[in-house]
């Protein structure tokens, strides 16, 4: 039955909703993949119920948010918890991402699942954080890193909006990295998010000019090795991240967070590859564990003509303001019946247009993600009608 979509001019377009979906999610295997590590950056599921403000404490459905998670697990996925997908800074408050957590480690090891997390410095409130000095970064991380080492999960050190504002030079990033990296108790995932993502990250590893930055950012990993996994990098420059992989040192992971370019990336060519931590693997998770069993096989061109599709709506997602992302990733999520209804923490729902979220629907059910096509139908007919559109 047609629906009748909104455009960003104001107009009003036919669309003819599928009625199957991808055969692909239909298929469940937790069995590790053999050929990439692969997590997918998991968004939390609001308490629709909590009587709460925009910046009042984060209210979860946890039994949703942990559904979730076992539905990426149950793909063979790994999750990366707590992390900017989740809404770190962007409505979840340090309190409730420390349970957050909690509850997924114990998840994780119940299920079998694997689980990263998110260690920052958000417990600084903003004034804080401009006030603060190096010693107050390193144990807001120190506090950060030490729930999660107690929680059994790996730690993902990510780039800290305090520390953006504090340090006055690569020296400062060099000092409090090495400080975390010596007292890790296992080997960490490195996050290089850009500013596209959160403009207050400007800067980052003490320059602007990402040539100075990278060679800062390998500086801290080559003192280091040993405690470093991998590296998370979301510039969405391929080019660059591919360089920055083919310098790391032996051993030492690049997981690609470029959420325009991940396809050709993972790939890779003859002189290396990424693995992944994304966010667009959140809405994609079925389809983008079958296309990495794909490529285990060696099947490079089968990965590619599974994965290549799902671009235009990835960048679509991520368009900017690329940090409200998440509106798209958690409205997918409802369409597809991971959750009962379209809201988020911090009122982030309204972060995003009524035509922008009409476009995520069309390609995402184009490309067939919906396990149930009637029910995402159903429920974006009743975003619409919401809306006034009521053709």
């Amino acid at each position: 039955m047609t629906l009748h979509l909104p455009s960003a001019d104001g107009t009003l377009r036919a669309y003819e909703p599928r009625t199957e979906p991808l055969p692909a999610l239909r298929a469940t295997s937790g069995s590790a993949f053999s050929s990439r590590t692969v997590f997918s950056a998991a968004h939390v599921v609001a308490d629709p119920y909590a009587d709460t403000t925009p910046d009042g404490p984060a209210a979860v459905d946890w039994d949703a948010t942990l559904a979730f998670r076992r539905h990426l697990w149950s793909h063979g996925l790994g999750v990366a918890e707590a992390m900017d997908t989740a809404q770190r800074g962007m409505g979840l408050d340090w309190p409730t991402a420390a349970e957050l957590i909690r509850r997924s480690a114990a998840e994780a090891r119940a299920t079998g699942g694997r689980i990263a997390c998110g260690v920052g410095t958000d417990q600084l409130t903003a004034t804080a954080a401009t006030a603060a000095t190096l010693a107050g970064v390193r144990s807001a991380y120190e506090e950060q890193l030490a729930v999660v080492e107690e929680s059994g999960a790996q730690a993902i050190l990510m780039a800290s909006r305090a520390l953006a504002a504090t340090a006055q030079g690569p020296d400062d990033y060099l000092e409090v990295y090495g400080h975390l990296l010596r007292q890790a108790a296992e080997p960490v995932i490195l996050h290089w998010l850009g500013p596209m993502f959160d403009p207050a990250l400007e800067g980052y590893w003490g320059s602007s000019d990402l040539d100075a930055a990278t060679d800062t950012f390998l500086e801290v990993i080559a003192a280091h090795p040993d405690k470093v996994d991998g590296i998370k990098v979301s510039l969405l420059d391929a080019q660059r991240e591919i360089d920055l992989r083919r310098r790391l040192p032996r051993g030492v992971r690049c997981y690609t967070g470029d959420d325009f370019n991940y396809p050709e990336l993972i790939a890779g060519d003859e002189q290396g590859f990424s693995h992944a931590l994304l966010g667009i693997f959140d809405p994609l998770g079925p389809l983008a564990a079958e296309a990495v069993r794909v490529l285990d096989t060696g099947d490079t061109d089968g990965f590619r003509a599974l994965l290549d599709p799902t671009v235009e709506l990835s960048r679509h997602l991520f368009r900017a303001p690329t940090r409200y992302y998440k509106t798209g990733v958690v409205f997918l999520a409802w369409l597809a019946g991971h959750q009962s209804h379209f809201t988020m923490v911090g009122g982030l729902q309204s972060a995003r247009s009524l035509p922008h979220l009409a476009r995520a629907y069309e390609l995402a059910d184009g490309l067939g993600l919906f396990p149930d096509p009637k029910l995402a139908e159903e429920r974006m007919r009743n975003l619409l009608a919401l809306y006034g559109v009521n053709r």
